[in-house]
């Protein structure tokens, strides 16, 4: 294989460990890095596509590679690929799942014990000087032994169930469909869990099929001392819907790794004492994001040695 006859091709950066090794194993080109006419210049010898699901790749991109076989993602989400072009093309499609899982259910347990317990505000409460004297700071909500509601029983909506039986919580979910394997209750209408639910953690898939489905009546139904954590997908919440239930004190908080519109925040939420955000980073650790690089990889060697990927969507 020569550099002038690629096989793989970058549309992002996946990490400098996976980079490296596209670049001395497969010679796979940068193309962010590239002019439009250098992309086209190459684009009839590309088979396999390496992305992120930040990145994505949209139908229009697909469409530039005639010989597009496959297209390797980094990333558990799949929201921002054109599966439908790609289907409609035979192309196969893999993310990296599970090796995420137990990080991002660790972020869903930290945002829900930070904004329970206002470890946010204490921090901001201690650093400004305003320790005086005890019993002076609101107290906070228990979460052991509380009702604890999943939207999306996949990998990672499993972890965090398992993490909430170590809580002593009664764990009930809804999904596409039941899992009768699990010992957790099945509950088919959201706002029927978001009434039973001390806590609701968003833990679905993004994409049209989950837009706003926690929407006013959710939250409603979640009420004033319900929480809500998403580590799923900003575009699962109605923002809006959020902002007024935060506003007028219709729940008691939000624990947010991700929103719509993201990067940054509304103004109005930023100066919300009961929310506590981070920055989309539910999976960034070292040892998660290396291990994300190896999954990507082994999906690459696996499709170019036999057609068919480890890890299709």
């Amino acid at each position: 294989m020569s550099e002038r006859d690629p096989r793989v091709a970058q549309w992002a950066s996946v990490g400098d460990f996976a980079d490296r090794q596209l670049r001395a194993s497969y010679q796979a080109p940068a193309l962010w890095t590239m002019e439009a006419a250098q992309i086209d210049a190459i684009a009839a010898g590309i088979e396999l596509l390496v992305t992120t699901v930040r990145a994505g790749c949209s139908a229009a991109t697909i469409a530039r590679f005639p010989r597009l076989r496959g297209i390797c993602s980094w990333g558990a989400g799949f929201d921002t690929i054109d599966l439908a072009a790609a289907r409609a093309r035979g192309i196969q499609v893999s993310n990296t799942p599970a090796v995420l899982d137990a990080c991002v259910a660790d972020m869903a347990w930290a945002l829900m014990l930070a904004t329970a317990r206002r470890v946010a505000e204490g921090d901001r409460h201690v650093r400004a000087g305003e320790w005086k004297q005890l019993g002076q700071f609101p107290l906070g909500l228990r979460v052991s032994g509380k009702r604890l509601g999943i939207v999306g029983m996949g990998h990672i909506g499993q972890a965090i169930a398992r993490r909430g039986l170590g809580f002593d919580m009664q764990v009930r979910y809804t999904a596409r469909s039941p899992r009768p394997q699990l010992p957790h209750g099945f509950m088919q209408n959201l706002v029927e869990l978001a009434d039973w639910a001390d806590f609701l953690v968003l833990a679905c898939v993004g994409g049209p099929s989950t837009r706003h489905i926690v929407n006013a009546q959710v939250l409603a139904a979640l009420g004033t001392t319900g929480i809500l954590v998403n580590i799923a997908r900003g575009s699962v919440v109605d923002q809006e819907a959020l902002i007024a239930a935060l506003v007028h004190r219709k729940i008691a908080g939000a624990g947010l790794d991700v929103l719509e519109g993201e990067p940054g925040a509304p103004k109005i939420m930023r100066g919300l004492p009961h929310v506590v955000f981070t920055p989309h980073m539910a999976s960034a650790t070292t040892d998660t994001r290396l291990d994300m690089q190896k999954s990507l990889l082994a999906n690459v060697d696996a499709f170019l040695r036999t057609g068919t990927l480890l890890d299709p969507v």
